[in-house]
């Protein structure tokens, strides 16, 4: 069975049952500030699970994008060591919310498996929890006799609170699960082991393919456990491991799933890979396959995340993708033999594999061939810097007395954390030059980076204390920005980056939660006795959070809620020019223009979109023109709050790719642009005042940054453009032609500055010829060690000068430029050759002297450093290389 008729069927069965199909959510979370990725099949459900959202229907099943890049058995670093684990996967998941519960779900997951997908009973088993005496739960009688009349009693295993009670996080919705694990081994391993003993053990042919969840309790911040309102039910079936099991394979690399872009990675690298059913292969055989594992794997990963709107960069997630990314690059460098970008040629085959259910890959295939394409250039370029400083250490190792010394675990740390070198690699390259890793050390920094990370990243969060039990948080901040509003819970958040915070939620409020691009507002809490000031606002699981560093006196009084007029004034001037901008772009350079990301605060607007080529300082001019004049046509703002997506469509408003939408949108429209958007916008393109844009630059491959400002933002860039006009006239003696002024000042400059070179050239030429007798003979050495009063530029010049001047030489300067000591050495190559000698090492020896380092070729090196007062004694013991 193909893959595509896997997923059909799947859904096909479930919408027979009465489920509402619904898309996949992004796989990148945008609003969520718990998750970076959805890691889940329910995290985009997680609000109605929480009791603060009600689905479209009781009845949900889709296909969800998935990421993960650690928890069990999910570390990024063992991804492509075994043949069913993966950092991007599908899940397969039916959901109930407050409707069907265990009977149902078990029955309707046993039919789909046995008599739809028509798996052999006797290749299935089935766990249930056996209780916790710690958390007072008792073992799952119910589930147990509801699996009795579908299996036999000796394929129900009892799982402990490890295997079989699913939890969201350590507080919230949580509750026994019943998993089903499927036995792929041949008959004759099946005759000698049973598959029992082998479930949840890590066999790569004895998998749990569907977990079901039966979500009746919540976990609280003391770890106790209390019941939930209504029960549901959660499951998630893995995509890939499922179609191993219907097409006979034991790997999920051997499925269709996989076998194309395996395919594509073949004919690229013209190595082979062979199937899981392939036994005792040879050690290099097993390295390809796993290189070739890691690649395809990572490609899905990377390239749906980028299409979903996520670019790789050095934070946050897109820290992440950028890692994965990485990880294969240097894989195919390593293993596969690739030295050019390659991976992104695999997106072709992926988007014509997934395109048809997953629209967004296909539609934004260019953008990501050239984003990873560009990622691919440039790391490896980093790659080549990495090795060069890694192969000056081996060779500066090769030249010590002391064969005993370890390479640098400092080093190896430097190459793994600045450079993407993992342990391994360093490793293999050591070894190759007979040398080994300081490990410890490796080690030691590692762990305290992870300990950084850990402790930035800790937080501490309560339980809500409701005030107002079942209330529905209304927001008004479209009419409103002052309404006096009540509280209805509160809980305390303590972080390392933070502190001590308290999240307050209210029962209607005007403060607009940070999304969409735009921050969250900042305002007060007022009553009759006291003042709170809310410093943020964002949104969690569909509640409101309002951010405080304390609480109120009096929790239960009744409030104003204010924002702040005037950075809620300015943000909103930023995100309507966004909108007009966008229009602009679109208008000038095409409709292949499309927002990649953005960044509304009340200071300025950041704007990423896709296009294949810098923005030249004219279409820049035409873009301000255009949106300034959408300005000063005053547009008055057309709001429509609750529209059908499909008619906003119709009507022509734009949707972005990696945003999730409902059934209803808000569309905003000025003139012709018209926006799905739901943040705060100025009620007439006439309060902006004026538009101007910043700066213009690249982010990635394809995606180009706008910075602009408007409003207040515009005077005082005009009043300290005007301001350092007046600067430069005062400077200027208050020329009547400043152009003139200047141009003159230039050329001025050039004369005096070709006059400066040639006077230095005759400098260096006289002290050339004057330290040509200093030369003394040592070992059949040209020896000179000389300090110069030139520039650090000069003195390398003149080193290679004296160096050349005579055979045999050895030249050591140095110099003091900017109050920084310098140094270099010229070694001629009869003698590199003839006595061993490395330039390189003299450096890095004599270098310690100033405190500093530096590198270079065997037969010519510099250096820089902070003590000046050590040239003397670098000076004095470089002859020490030639006694």
């Amino acid at each position: 069975m193909k893959s595509q008729d896997v997923r059909k069927q799947f859904l096909d069965f479930f919408k027979s049952n009465g489920h509402l199909i619904v898309p996949s959510a992004p796989i990148v979370l945008k609003d969520d500030p718990t998750l970076m990725f959805n890691n889940s099949g329910m995290a985009q459900f997680k609000e109605y699970f929480l009791g603060n959202g009600t689905p479209k229907s009781k009845r949900i099943a889709d296909t969800q994008k998935c990421l993960r890049v650690s928890g069990k058995h999910n570390d990024l670093e063992d991804v492509g060591f075994d043949t069913y684990h993966h950092t991007m996967f599908e899940m397969l998941g039916n959901w109930s919310f407050g409707d069907y519960f265990k009977k149902e779900a078990i029955n309707w997951a046993w039919t789909l498996l046995t008599e739809v997908y028509k798996i052999p009973k006797e290749n299935l088993y089935v766990s249930v929890f056996e209780g916790s005496k710690e958390d007072n739960v008792p073992f799952d009688q119910e589930a147990w006799d509801i699996w009795k009349t579908l299996i036999d009693e000796d394929r129900i295993i009892l799982g402990n609170k490890k295997d079989n009670f699913w939890e969201m996080g350590d507080q919230g919705p949580c509750g026994p699960c019943s998993e089903i694990h499927v036995d792929l081994r041949p008959e004759s391993e099946k005759a000698l082991v049973s598959g029992k003993s082998l479930v949840n053990n890590d066999h790569p042919q004895v998998v749990e393919i569907w977990n079901n969840v039966f979500m009746e309790f919540n976990r609280k911040a003391d770890g106790s456990l209390e019941k939930l309102p209504a029960q549901h039910v959660d499951t998630g079936m893995g995509f890939e491991r499922l179609c191993m099991a219907l097409q006979g394979k034991t790997s999920n690399y051997d499925t269709d799933v996989f076998t194309p872009l395996i395919e594509k990675v073949e004919q690229i690298t013209g190595l082979k890979y062979t199937s899981d059913e392939v036994k005792n292969i040879s050690e290099e055989q097993n390295k390809t396959n796993i290189a070739i594992r890691v690649v395809v794997d990572h490609v899905r990963a990377v390239a749906f995340a980028i299409a979903d709107g996520q670019l790789p960069s050095n934070t946050g997630a897109g820290y992440v993708i950028r890692r994965i990314l990485r990880r294969a690059i240097r894989y195919g460098f390593t293993f596969l033999g690739t030295k050019e970008p390659f991976i992104n040629k695999l997106v072709e085959v992926l988007a014509n594999q997934m395109g048809e259910f997953f629209p967004e890959i296909k539609s934004q295939q260019q953008l990501v061939t050239n984003v990873i394409r560009e990622e691919e250039a440039s790391f490896l370029r980093t790659i080549d810097i990495g090795i060069n400083k890694l192969n000056n250490q081996i060779e500066d190792l090769k030249l010590r007395v002391d064969k005993g010394l370890k390479f640098s675990g400092e080093l190896a740390f430097e190459l793994y954390d600045t450079y993407g070198f993992p342990l391994d690699l360093t490793q293999l390259i050591v070894k190759e030059n007979s040398f080994e890793i300081d490990s410890d050390l490796f080690e030691k920094l590692m762990q305290e980076q992870k300990n950084r990370s850990r402790a930035a990243s800790e937080i501490s969060t309560e339980d809500w204390s409701v005030l107002i039990p079942g209330n529905v948080e209304t927001f008004v901040g479209y009419d409103k920005t002052e309404n006096e509003v009540k509280i209805t819970r509160i809980r305390k958040v303590d972080s390392k980056k933070d502190g001590i915070l308290y999240q307050i939620v209210l029962d209607n409020t005007p403060f607009y939660p940070e999304g969409g691009g735009q921050v969250g507002d900042k305002g007060t809490l007022v009553s009759a006795n006291e003042t709170i000031e809310i410093i943020d606002t964002k949104k969690e699981n569909n509640l409101i959070l309002h951010f405080a560093k304390q609480l109120p006196e009096n929790i239960e009084a009744g409030f104003v809620a204010k924002v702040n007029n005037d950075l809620r004034g300015s943000t909103s001037k930023n995100h309507s020019a966004t909108h007009l901008m966008h229009l602009a772009l679109r208008n000038l350079l095409g409709t292949h223009v499309e927002q990649k990301g953005s960044l509304v605060n009340p200071n300025y607007l950041r704007f990423d979109f896709s296009h294949f080529s810098k923005v030249s300082e004219e279409e820049l001019r035409q873009v301000e023109a255009s949106v300034n004049a959408q300005i000063e046509a005053q547009l008055q703002l057309v709001e429509h709050r609750n529209i059908p997506i499909k008619e906003a469509l119709d009507k022509g408003a734009m949707a972005l790719f990696g945003e999730k939408y409902g059934d209803n949108v808000r569309m905003i429209e000025f003139g012709e642009s018209k926006e799905l958007c739901g943040g705060i916008h100025v009620k007439n393109t006439a309060e902006i005042w004026h538009f101007k844009i910043i700066s213009e630059g690249a982010v990635a491959a394809g995606i180009r940054r706008i910075e602009a400002i408007t409003g207040d933002a515009v005077k005082d860039f005009y009043k300290n453009q005007e301001n350092t006009l007046s600067e430069i006239k005062e400077t200027l003696k208050n020329p009547q032609d400043i152009l003139k002024s200047v141009a003159s000042l230039q050329d001025d400059n050039a004369k005096l500055k070709k006059q400066i070179e040639q006077l230095l050239k005759e400098k260096v030429n006289a002290l050339k010829l004057d330290l040509e007798k200093g030369f003394q003979e040592v070992n059949g050495v040209n020896f000179l060690a000389k300090q110069v009063d030139l520039s650090m530029a000069s003195t390398k010049e003149l080193a290679s000068a004296l160096g050349s001047s005579k055979p045999d030489s050895f030249v050591f300067l140095a110099s003091v430029e900017d109050g920084l000591p310098n140094i270099h050495c010229y070694i001629a190559k009869e003698l590199v050759a003839a006595k061993s000698l490395n330039a390189n090492a003299v450096i890095k020896e004599l270098g310690k002297y100033i405190e500093g380092n530096g590198g270079g070729q065997p037969f010519f090196a510099s250096g820089k450093g902070k003590n000046v007062a050590g040239i003397a004694e670098a000076l004095a013991h470089a002859i020490d290389f030639v006694k």
